[in-house]
């Protein structure tokens, strides 16, 4: 397994993963808080911390159970026409299902967060929460929520990258303690940094929409997909990557020029 996770395909894995979680759980970080905020001050750090830990496990919990209906990839039923020819399988299902569900969401958060940025936290500010108890089990219904996304995203980055499935869930278990140990250390400083770069997250939900197109081209390449004779083929993981990967140099430029020409109108003035 050590050799798994020490190839550049598992660290690039792991890098970008992280990356997304991290950005997919801002949304989290600044519910967890005003969930947080309604306790006596004493309490809220307490409550964060104890409700990101449990919302970890959750999650790794969440893991294991899709990574055990992706490893069911044996067909159960079987389609075969003259125009369609395809094997139904419990993985085929879950990842057909779980991409379409990242591009739903993706564009419905996309759109929120441009016209209606503040409807969520309105919501969440108008549950009454009066103990440590309420705003723990609060905190893992907002982890739930937001869980979903994560950890199909996690499978959509991992899946194929290695025949035995016990190597991409460790790797998937990775990137969630990481990520959730960065919130856990540094949620304000990136909570901060978002605000002032909204594009960042809106940009992480964008690359869901191309990791949701991924996991369904996959789900009808494993199942063996022919349509009029013509195979599904697998989308290379590198494509993905180097997606994210100029996508995020672009930003890059785009903050290093807006720096630049804020610094300029300073010594202007």
């Amino acid at each position: 397994m050590l050799d798994f996770l020490l190839t550049s395909d598992a660290i690039i894995a792991l890098l970008t993963l992280t990356f997304l979680e991290i950005i997919l759980g801002i949304d989290n970080i600044v519910f967890i808080s005003i969930a947080a905020n309604k306790l006596p001050e004493n309490q809220r750090a307490k409550a964060t911390n104890i409700g990101l830990v449990l919302a970890m496990v959750q999650r790794i919990i969440l893991l294991l159970f899709v990574s055990f209906l992706v490893g069911l990839s044996e067909p159960f039923y079987t389609i075969d026409t003259s125009w369609l020819s395809i094997g139904i399988s419990w993985q085929a299902i879950i990842l057909f299902a779980g991409g379409l569900f990242l591009i739903y969401k993706s564009t419905s958060e996309i759109r929120e967060k441009v016209e209606v940025p503040d409807h969520d936290e309105d919501t969440i500010k108008n549950k009454k929460i009066k103990s440590l108890s309420q705003a723990i089990t609060q905190i893992l219904i907002i982890d739930f929520i937001f869980s979903i996304d994560s950890i199909l995203t996690a499978v959509g980055m991992t899946n194929g990258l290695h025949p035995n499935h016990n190597y991409t869930l460790m790797l998937m278990v990775i990137a969630v303690v990481i990520s959730i140990a960065i919130m856990i250390g540094f949620a304000n400083p990136i909570r901060k940094f978002i605000d002032k770069h909204p594009s960042m997250q809106i940009l992480g939900l964008a690359f869901l929409i191309l990791i949701g197109f991924m996991l369904i081209t996959e789900a009808a390449h494993l199942s063996d997909t022919e349509f009029f004779g013509k195979t599904v083929g697998a989308i290379p993981k590198g494509y993905l990557y180097f997606a994210i990967a100029f996508s995020l140099f672009v930003e890059f430029l785009n903050y290093r020029t807006q720096k630049n020409n804020k610094k300029k109108n300073e010594k202007l003035k």
